[in-house]
């Protein structure tokens, strides 16, 4: 018996946005103000992208299956990732107390391996959702959400080294041993 990919599709996408929800909401511990400026063009690319993943998705319906099915090593990776990116939410968030304003180096998980694991998982997650969708679009999205991560990693990166004198120089940005 082979599972829509429409189904799996949606519905990772959905657990997706709604576990980033509830983070925003009871996780999540900010050092300032969120950037609206900054936070209004993420929030759209996110959402139109998961908006054209799940109606390529739908066009795709009735389309002969490819050769390969990728959707059952897709829900694996989707899995990890979400898992490891919640994981790596909390430990940000212990952080610091709710009134305490001074940034700390985050420590324990991959966190001694790279700057931004969650970032990692982030990736990993939509890898997940890029092979359970099997579309161009899917993959797309998948390789615009990892260089915007990338990008992000690589500049966390630049800035900690800029402002912790004994910050490690082997830890890398967002790959460990390699980026």
């Amino acid at each position: 018996m082979r599972i829509s990919g429409f189904l799996f599709v949606k519905s990772t996408l959905t657990f997706h946005f709604f576990k980033r929800i509830l983070e925003v909401l009871f996780i999540h511990r900010y050092s300032g103000g969120v950037d609206v400026e900054s936070l209004t063009p993420i929030t759209l690319s996110y959402f139109t992208s998961s908006v054209f993943v799940i109606y390529a998705q739908h066009l795709a319906q009735g389309l002969p299956q490819p050769a390969v099915d990728l959707k059952y090593p897709g829900i694996v990776l989707f899995l990890i990732g979400i898992t490891g990116n919640f994981y790596h939410h909390c430990l940000l968030s212990k952080l610091r107390s709710k009134n305490d304003k001074e940034y700390k180096v985050p420590k324990g998980g991959l966190f001694d391996l790279v700057i931004c694991p969650h970032y990692l998982f982030e990736i990993l997650g939509i890898l997940g959702i890029s092979l359970t969708a099997q579309t161009l679009y899917a993959f797309s999205f998948f390789t615009g959400s990892t260089l915007y991560l990338m990008g992000r990693s690589y500049a966390t990166r630049r800035w900690y080294l800029s402002q912790f004198r004994d910050f490690p120089q082997d830890v890398k940005a967002l790959i460990p041993f390699v980026f």
